[in-house]
């Protein structure tokens, strides 16, 4: 495997760096304590295709959970940090995960997970550990630093994000190969984002998402150092870039935003002039945010539409952007199908459901309703849901996802838009478009706005809003009301709890929006 070979040739060279915390691990601390792990996991008696589940913030010991179960052959789950007890111990107990990993800092919720989930066979704890949890340091410290006689390769299980709904898990099939061999997913990951062996890799996402936890562990293998953000600050960002020499990064759309919101003289002392490359998705990006964005990194943005379940992709360039401005690219190694509610093709330049032909073969684990419910062709062509259209060169463009569509007298809204073109006001940091209840038309188009730090949200700033909506959109599109909130229930991956805020809406109401 990479690590061993580059622990072996260059120990001391830095594998981990934590910010703004500076805590580092080089290859040969990487290499040994991920072994110490594999073999705890051996120990308590995990073989193949079994599963764990790791419940923590970005720390180095949350990648060497995952280190050791990729040299054991075993399906991980990273668990978002910032759910309820009720909610890691759904993912804990659908995924049958047999140990579970978690901090002291997440203690308030994790002592109370034994009790929600009896099957857990082993409860371990990074820092001081309370109640059935044992000590993270004293249960790996103990171990082998050499590798398992059985080294096979393991796989993550990530869950869906719960947005519009119950949190499912994702299952490829595990590929039957030794972990020093490199899998054609991987290879074909790192070819499409540019990858580099020896380039620093900055991850300023939570690494419980799919594309932080995929890039850091790619970024391993390639030899490279991976700065992780312990949390997101745009301007510790901009700052570590230059401190690290950074090439190569993958953000969220929001965090352009909060790069763009940073006083002139801050954005302009940022030494940017080692980047490479900088990759975007996981949410829309709106246009005039990602043209000032290319303007001042150069077009090294490169963007990419995919899903947790890696059902398709798409991707494309700044130039092409360029081009094709609000488009996320072209279809890689899949087609796209923008189809009716019927299953007919819809025209070029008209919205349907996205399907990708030639699907991965993945499952939705332990429901194949579910499962089949998203596909289509005999299996062959799958879908999240999400709604698009195609122009005439092929390039996609996302209109937003179908559970997020508002019905307001018939007519259907597609939200993304309205919110788009809000975070582009000076005095907004982040915005939701939702439907809220009305009598006459069913749903009626509400601004939720959280406004940039120092802004008062009032009537004034309402009018103004809804004024700056109807000078750019089709007034059916615009919001009737804004509310302002302190902080809007956005995942730290980018994606909105949007059934959160629409509870606060409609109580009791009936409604098709889920």
């Amino acid at each position: 495997m990479y690590a061993a070979e580059h622990a072996a040739e260059h120990p001391d060279h830095a594998a981990i760096v934590m910010a703004p915390s500076g805590r580092t691990l080089t290859f040969a601390e990487y290499e040994a304590a991920a072994n110490q792990v594999a073999h705890l996991l051996r120990e308590t008696g995990l073989r193949r295709q079994d599963h764990m589940a790791i419940f923590m913030e970005n720390d180095p010991a949350m990648l060497l959970a995952e280190a050791g179960a990729e040299r054991t052959g075993l399906y991980f789950t990273p668990v978002n940090s910032y759910l309820s007890a009720e909610e890691v111990a759904y993912i804990v107990n659908d995924s049958e995960s047999r140990v579970v990993v978690t901090s002291a800092a997440k203690a308030e919720v994790a002592q109370q997970l034994p009790a929600l989930c009896p099957k857990v066979e082993r409860w371990i704890m990074v820092g001081d550990p309370a109640g059935p949890f044992e000590s993270w340091e004293e249960a790996v410290g103990t171990q082998s630093t050499g590798p398992v006689a059985d080294e096979q390769l393991g796989a993550p299980m990530m869950y869906s994000s719960g947005t519009t709904g119950q949190p499912k898990g994702i299952l490829r099939p595990m590929y039957d190969i030794h972990p020093s061999e490199t899998s054609i997913a991987v290879l074909g990951i790192a070819g499409l984002w540019r990858f580099r062996e020896d380039m620093v890799y900055l991850s300023p996402a939570p690494l419980y998402h799919t594309a932080p936890q995929v890039s850091v562990a790619i970024a391993l293998r390639l030899k490279s150092t991976a700065v992780v953000m312990e949390h997101f600050d745009p301007a510790l960002y901009l700052d570590l870039i230059g401190a690290h020499g950074v090439t190569h990064s993958q953000v969220v759309p929001t965090m352009f935003t909060r790069m763009l919101k940073l006083p002139d003289d801050v954005r302009a002392a940022a030494d940017l002039s080692s980047l490479e490359v900088v990759i975007h998705a996981a949410a829309p990006c709106p246009v005039p945010v990602k043209e000032r964005m290319i303007e001042w990194f150069g077009p090294i943005l490169y963007e990419y539409y995919a899903a947790t379940e890696g059902n398709g992709c798409t991707f494309i360039t700044s130039e092409d952007w360029l081009a094709h401005p609000g488009s996320v690219g072209r279809a890689v190694l899949s087609d796209i199908h923008i189809l009716d509610d019927e299953g007919n093709e819809c025209p070029t330049g008209t919205s349907g459901t996205i399907w990708f032909a030639g699907a991965t073969d993945f499952e939705y684990y332990r429901d194949p309703e579910k499962t089949a419910s998203n596909r289509r062709d005999e299996g062959t062509t799958s879908t999240v849901g999400d709604v698009g259209y195609l122009d005439e060169d092929g390039y996609l463009f996302l209109t937003d996802r179908k559970a997020h569509m508002i019905i307001s007298g018939g007519v259907n809204i597609y939200p993304q838009e309205t919110e788009n073109l809000l975070v582009t006001h000076p005095q907004v940091l982040d915005a939701a478009v939702i439907g809220v209840p009305n009598e006459d038309l069913g749903e009626e188009v509400k601004a939720v706005v959280q406004p940039v730090d120092g802004v008062v949200g009032d009537e004034a700033l309402e009018r103004e809003l809804i004024a700056f909506c109807r000078q750019h959109l089709a007034h059916f599109k615009c919001p009737r009301s804004v509310d302002f909130v302190d902080e809007l229930p956005r995942l730290p991956t980018g994606k909105l709890y949007k059934g959160v805020l629409r509870e606060q809406y409609w109580g009791d109401h009936d409604t098709r929006i889920v």
